[in-house]
């Protein structure tokens, strides 16, 4: 028997389907998506705090530098935040992540690969961010994800 679910005004799941939501198997693989944004945060708080204080020791740090670390960071307070929401049966959120998820990290290695637009630490501190949220793009792209969230 196939169950199908609807949702309501705030994208939350409304039905029987909803029950996939409870299941064991989907709180662990919400759990290692959260904790992998989070390593992807906690990494982007590191490149962050590397600029600034070669910024504060009198290194050249320019402003891509300053706008790229602290826009990396702002995505993964982002993304963790739409993944806890995701996890109480947000669909819109679970769809973001989805999203996210694959396109950061490509987005991230592209650009820091355009030669002479960041040194080479900042691109491999980057690439090194992006790889916890590569990770968690396996997993929210998986089946057992993708199950608790079925079409409307």
């Amino acid at each position: 028997m196939t169950t199908t679910r609807s949702t309501d005004a705030t994208g939350t799941a409304t039905t029987a389907g909803a029950a996939l939501l409870h299941h064991p198997a989907t709180h662990r693989a919400f759990r290692k998506v959260k904790i992998l944004a989070a390593a992807y945060g906690a990494l982007s708080a590191a490149v962050l705090l590397t600029v600034a204080v070669l910024a504060s020791t009198g290194h050249t740090v320019t402003s891509f530098l300053w706008g790229r670390s602290g826009g990396i960071l702002a995505s993964a307070a982002v993304v963790y935040w739409m993944t806890v929401l995701a996890s109480r049966g947000t669909r819109w959120a679970y769809l973001r992540v989805r999203i996210l998820s694959v396109v950061m990290p490509i987005a991230i290695v592209t650009v820091d690969m355009i030669p002479g637009v960041c040194p080479l630490w900042f691109a491999l501190a980057q690439a090194t961010c992006a790889v916890p949220l590569a990770a968690a793009a396996f997993l929210s792209n998986g089946p057992g994800l993708r199950a608790a969230f079925p079409k409307p």
